[in-house]
């Protein structure tokens, strides 16, 4: 279960010089997505950090969509970012696509060297999501984005 909101993700949130952001979004769910970008773009826009938004079908294909824009695109990002939103229904097929994912993510995590941001929601219902985009459990778009921020700074450090 969700806390309600994470209250201690925006301290300490690094000054970046030069940061560049994809947003990896979906266009299922728009109505919710768009708000989980709208959320992102406000927070890297009031730290000066630039962004790019593509658009996938679903949120299968948000990690085939990372890798090949880190692997043929002209300018490396900082950081990617990806949101979706995959609502249970009646069927098995929720659990593959959450499933597949989060797996797709964390294999990108662990083989490219920008970090890959998982905003993906995975709810039960639309009103979960909704909680999710700032109601009772923050925003997750914005804690998307704070947490790119946070693994940035720590990437060029390691570095």
């Amino acid at each position: 279960m969700a806390t309600k909101g994470n209250n201690t993700l925006d301290k300490g949130i690094p000054s970046l010089k030069d940061a560049f952001v994809v947003i990896v979004k979906t266009e299922w769910n728009a109505a919710i997505v768009n708000k989980l970008e709208a959320g992102a773009k406000k927070i890297l826009a009031a730290n000066g950090i630039a962004s790019k938004t593509l658009v996938v079908p679903g949120a299968f294909e948000l990690p085939f969509a990372v890798k090949h824009h880190y692997a043929y695109s002209a300018q490396t990002p900082d950081a990617y970012i990806t949101l979706g939103a995959v609502i249970k229904g009646d069927t098995p097929h929720f659990d593959y696509v959450c499933k597949g994912v989060t797996d797709g993510v964390m294999q990108l995590n662990l083989s490219i060297d920008s970090p890959v941001i998982f905003g993906v929601l995975t709810v039960d219902n639309e009103q979960q999501a909704k909680e999710r985009i700032g109601g009772v459990h923050g925003h997750k778009g914005e804690e998307a984005a704070i947490t790119a921020m946070k693994m940035i700074a720590l990437n060029r450090k390691i570095k």
